[in-house]
């Protein structure tokens, strides 16, 4: 069996989506691997309190090992927003997975089924876009605390902003997902599927679902960049990813501290990664959407 690559078409005659992707894969990368090859900035044995501060490199009193400066414990800025970054994708990642997996069963369901139960359901949806995802989050944060209190782990933190961004996600993808059932069901190959006597499980998962997976690969992209500010934003605000290891939102939250005395690296680079990650993410699923839809893909 040969080993099939990924196709690049979309990616062809698009440079702005090209370069978009091509970031990406090297964020991805600089998260990964300088974690691997750098110790941990936010361990004990990361710290040097005499560094404290340092400029980047092209300042005076900058450190070579230090090209970007350091912040207020002496965390070097390359491996800390390295270290950030990974939580940040992580959580990003998972959040749009779980949206995903919820949203999308649920929209088969309802675009299948019909009848009540699509009435159900999108009643439902339209009762959770009444919620916006940081409110949901902070209402989930609070009954987690009164739960479990206060004293919660990284793994604890991480899982419930996770979840809290997952839950808020769900309405687009059911919605998208039904709206493109609602128009395969009633094909001739799901005709032909229910005359052989395969079953409403079978017929959805083996026939309806590869048939509207573009559109929700489009939806997947652009709620990660969603989802990545969504989780910078509870994370400034100190809702979400704990200073003792932080998310890019911690580190902007933390650097923020110093803006007016002077120390502007510290919060400067973290938002412009963060910058970068988000446009990146938001230029490629644009591209995506336009590519996979047949109205405007002759226009482009």
């Amino acid at each position: 069996m040969r080993l099939r690559l990924p196709r690049l078409a979309p990616l062809r005659g698009a440079p702005g989506a090209a370069l978009s992707a091509v970031l990406l894969v090297v964020l991805v990368l600089y998260a990964l691997l300088v974690p691997l090859v750098a110790p941990d900035p936010f361990s004990l044995g990361g710290l040097s309190i005499m560094d404290s501060f340092t400029p980047p490199i092209w300042a005076e009193g900058g450190n070579p090992v230090m090209p970007l400066g350091a912040d207020d414990q002496g965390r070097n800025m390359v491996t800390a927003m390295a270290y950030g970054l990974r939580t940040s994708l992580i959580v990003g990642v998972f959040a749009v997975l779980i949206g995903l997996v919820l949203g999308g069963a649920l929209g088969l369901v309802a675009g299948y089924a019909g009848g009540r139960t699509d009435a159900l359901i999108m009643r439902l949806a339209d009762v959770q876009l009444a919620y916006p995802a940081l409110l949901l989050a902070m209402i989930i944060d609070g009954i987690v605390n009164a739960t479990i209190g206060e004293a919660r782990s990284t793994l604890q933190a991480m899982t419930i902003v996770i979840l809290a961004i997952g839950v808020a996600f769900w309405v687009q993808f059911a919605r998208t997902i039904r709206s493109s059932v609602l128009v395969e069901r009633n094909q001739d190959y799901v005709s032909a599927a229910r005359i052989t006597g395969r079953s409403a499980g079978a017929i959805i998962g083996r026939h309806i679902l590869p048939n509207v997976m573009a559109p929700v690969l489009v939806i997947a992209t652009t709620s990660l960049g969603l989802a990545i500010i969504a989780e910078a934003t509870l994370s400034f605000l100190g809702i979400g990813i704990p200073l003792t290891h932080p998310s890019l939102g911690a580190l902007i939250r933390n650097g923020a501290n110093y803006l007016q005395s002077g120390e502007w690296w510290i919060a400067i680079w973290p938002c412009l990664l963060l910058m970068v990650l988000v446009v990146a993410v938001n230029v490629l699923g644009d591209h995506l959407r336009d590519y996979y839809n047949p109205r405007l893909r002759g226009r482009s």
